[in-house]
């Protein structure tokens, strides 16, 4: 039996086995393996009608441009910013991620990372790890409690809204800022983000990246949410002013930070590495075992879908 041809961007690498088993259901074209991308489409590539590539690799206009029968893209992980969405609507291309699959452990990580900044979890470790317990007279600095404080969220979608309803966990009062408010919840709604963050003690990013809100978390968000404030971010990293960031962090201007994401991926700004109020992490909001198979599961069963009926599952 013929197996259907489509054009991998890029290795699946984050899930394990995926590239493996995408290729026992297809005939799979390996984008990054051709050292001469262009040729590689024009010669290899004029009958392919599904790409399939990932959050992190994206598909370009370009890429979408080079394929006159493209008609699906299927990604893997929730974000689209990395993909031409408007091109592919233009040409009439089908675009879908895999939401709702990844919600709950990427808002276990921002609360991960959260109280890890908070009760200075990293701080403490290095100190144990350097033998340096017994240096510091008066032990490890005094931290904030998070219970009963102001959460705020940048972002109240899906994963905005798990983070959100475990900060109700932790009884505190939650706060929001959308481009509108939502009818469906009863946490308070900011329509200004300078606003929010000088009513929150904790400035969760979960929004979506792409130019719409790259620095939307900016220096005066930043000022207002003050030297006792803490700012998480498992959205992306060109939401959040980096330079900003580590000028006020370096300045004492903002509390501490907490970072799944950065701007220039994978460079991390020094001074960062050098806090102690700072936790960072490698971009792993859904790097967990359960998720990443689910993410994968539902590429397949999207890419099954399409070739079958000739719709997706989880169009965006």
């Amino acid at each position: 039996m013929n197996m259907p041809r489509i054009l991998q961007i890029g290795s699946l690498s984050g899930s394990p086995n995926a590239d493996q088993e995408i290729a026992r259901r297809y005939q799979v074209l390996e984008y990054w393996k051709a050292s001469d991308p262009i040729r590689f489409l024009r010669d290899e590539a004029q009958d392919i009608e599904v790409v399939a590539t990932s959050a992190m690799t994206g598909c370009t206009a370009a890429i979408i441009d080079a394929l006159p029968r493209l008609r699906a893209i299927v990604s893997w992980g929730v974000g689209f910013d990395s993909i031409d969405v408007d091109r592919a609507r233009a040409r009439g291309v089908v675009v879908s991620n895999t939401p709702d699959v990844l919600n709950d452990c990427v808002a276990d990580l921002a609360w991960a990372l959260l109280l890890g900044c908070a009760r200075q979890i990293a701080w403490g470790d290095r100190n144990i790890r350097a033998h340096r317990w017994t240096e510091r007279a008066a032990g490890l600095p005094l931290a904030p409690r998070v219970h009963h404080k102001k959460l705020g969220v940048v972002g109240l979608g899906r994963i905005g809204e798990a983070i959100a309803q475990r900060g109700r966990g932790f009884d505190m009062e939650v706060g929001y800022h959308n481009r509108n408010p939502r009818r469906d919840v009863s946490h308070r709604y900011f329509d200004s983000l300078v606003e929010l963050a000088t009513s929150s003690d904790f400035l969760v990013v979960a929004t979506v990246g792409g130019s719409s809100t790259r620095h939307l978390v900016n220096e005066p968000v930043l000022r207002a949410l003050g030297p006792a404030g803490i700012v998480v971010n498992i959205a992306r990293g060109t939401v959040i002013d980096e330079a900003a960031l580590v000028s006020l962090l370096s300045q004492g201007l903002v509390g501490g930070a907490a970072l799944d994401v950065f701007e220039h991926e994978p460079q991390v700004p020094e001074a960062l590495k050098h806090m102690d109020n700072v936790v960072l992490m490698p971009h792993v909001g859904s790097a967990t075992i359960e998720t990443r198979r689910a993410m994968l599961d539902l590429v397949l069963d999207n890419l099954q879908s399409f070739f079958s009926t000739g719709k997706l599952l989880t169009p965006i």
